[in-house]
C-alpha cells in the first residue's frame, strides 16, 4: 500500500528491529537501562543541553513540559493552531491545569507585538501569572519558523523572565529545511520535545530535553503521569538509530514532497499551496468539482493508495521513508485517470 496519510504510519526499519532484538536493558525507573541512558545522553549532547528524558509520545512530552514548567492556574501563551491546542484533547486543562492564552497564527508565527502585549506584566489579583511561551517547529501546517523569529521570541521571553518550550515533533525536519545547526534552534528555547517516530521511523517515543534541574523535576512528574517504564531499552534502541541515522535522510522526504507538488500542480483543477512546502507535506485544493467527486478515500483505496479525506477544504499528502518517486508517479497517474474519467 502507498500511504500518504501521515509520516506517523512509518514502520521501524530492519536495522531498528535488529537493534531492538539485541538491546541491553534494565529497569529505567531505577535508571538502570543502559540503552535508554545512552539515548538520553546523546540527544542532550546533540542539542547542547544538559539532560534528556525518554517518554512514550509527543503529546506526553509536551504535557510533561507544561506540567513541569507551570503551576496550576499559570498562563501559557501559544499559537492558536499549534498541536498542543488542536490535537492533544484538552489535556493541558486536565494534567497541569494551566490557562492557554492563544494568539492568531500565520505559518507558525504569532505577531511579536501581540505576543508581548499578551504577557501579564504586573501583579494583579485578577490576573493569572504568565509562565511560559510555547512554539512549534516545524509547524503542523507544513511550514518552518525561521531562526530570526525564534531569536525575537527569545528576546521577549528574556525581557520578562519567561521560559520557552518548543514542540519539536518534527524538529529535525525544521533543521533540515533551515539548513542550520541543531543548536541554532535549541539555543533559543528552555525545553524541547523531539519525536523519534514519524519521519524518523522509530515505532514509539519522544525525548524531553532541558536543564538537569528541569529534567530531574520532569522525571518525578513523568512517574505521576504513568510514564515510568521498565526495560524500555528495546524501544530506545530504535530511537538511537532514528536520531543518529534517519534524521540525516529527511532531505529525501522534502525533495519528494516538492516533486509531488510539481506533478500535482500541472493537473488542471488542482491548486498546491506553495507557501506550505517547507517540509514533507503537500497541501492542495481540488478546485475541479467533477474531479473532487472522484477524489475519495474509497476510490484511492481501490488502487492501493491510502489518503485522508479533505479537511477544511484542503487535502494533505505526506511523504516519508516508504514513499518513493515511483509511488508518487503511480499516484499521479491515478489522479490523471480520475480526471479523465470525471470529464466524460
Amino acid at each position: 500500500m502507498i500511504d500518504f496519510r501521515s509520516d506517523t504510519v512509518t514502520r521501524p526499519t530492519q536495522r531498528m528491529r535488529d537493534a531492538m532484538y539485541r538491546a541491553e536493558v534494565g529497569d529505567d525507573v531505577y535508571g538502570d537501562d543502559v540503552t535508554v541512558n545512552k539515548l538520553q545522553e546523546y540527544i542532550a549532547q546533540l542539542c547542547g543541553m544538559e539532560a534528556a528524558l525518554f517518554v512514550p509520545s509527543g503529546t506526553f512530552c509536551n504535557q510533561l513540559a507544561l506540567f513541569t514548567h507551570c503551576n496550576r492556574g499559570d498562563e501559557i501563551i501559544l499559537p492558536d493552531e499549534c498541536h498542543i491546542v488542536q490535537h492533544e484533547a484538552g489535556s493541558a486543562a486536565i494534567i497541569s491545569g494551566v490557562n492557554m492564552r492563544t494568539l492568531p497564527t500565520y505559518n507558525g508565527k504569532m505577531e511579536l507585538d501581540r505576543l508581548e502585549n499578551a504577557i501579564r506584566k504586573e501583579e494583579d489579583i485578577h490576573y493569572p501569572e504568565t509562565k511560559l511561551i510555547c512554539l512549534e517547529n516545524a509547524f503542523s501546517d507544513g511550514t518552518v519558523v525561521d531562526l530570526e523569529y525564534m531569536r525575537s521570541v527569545k528576546r521577549i521571553a528574556d525581557r520578562y523572565k519567561l521560559k520557552i518550550h518548543l514542540d519539536g515533533a518534527r524538529f529535525f525536519n525544521a533543521v533540515t529545511s533551515l539548513n542550520c545547526e541543531i543548536r541554532d534552534i535549541t539555543e533559543n528555547v528552555d525545553s524541547l520535545n523531539i519525536c523519534l517516530s514519524k519521519g524518523l521511523c522509530a515505532p514509539i517515543g519522544s525525548v524531553l530535553v532541558g536543564t538537569k534541574e528541569f529534567i530531574k523535576s520532569a522525571t518525578k512528574k513523568r512517574k505521576i503521569m504513568g510514564g515510568g517504564m521498565r526495560q524500555v531499552g528495546v524501544l530506545a534502541a530504535a530511537g538511537q538509530i532514528a536520531v543518529k541515522e534517519m534524521r540525516l535522510r529527511l532531505v529525501e522526504d522534502h525533495d519528494n514532497a516538492r516533486y509531488l507538488a510539481e506533478r500535482l500542480d500541472i493537473i488542471s483543477g488542482i491548486e498546491v499551496l506553495r507557501n506550505k512546502l517547507d517540509i514533507n507535506m503537500v497541501f492542495f485544493k481540488v478546485r475541479d468539482e467533477k474531479l473532487k467527486n472522484y477524489f475519495t478515500v474509497e476510490n484511492f483505496a481501490k488502487y492501493g493508495i491510502i489518503i485522508n479525506p479533505e479537511e477544511n477544504g484542503l487535502f494533505r499528502f505526506v511523504t516519508h521513508y516508504y514513499i518513493s518517486r515511483e509511488a508518487i508517479d503511480e499516484t499521479i497517474d491515478l489522479i490523471i485517470k480520475l480526471k479523465e474519467r470525471s470529464q466524460r
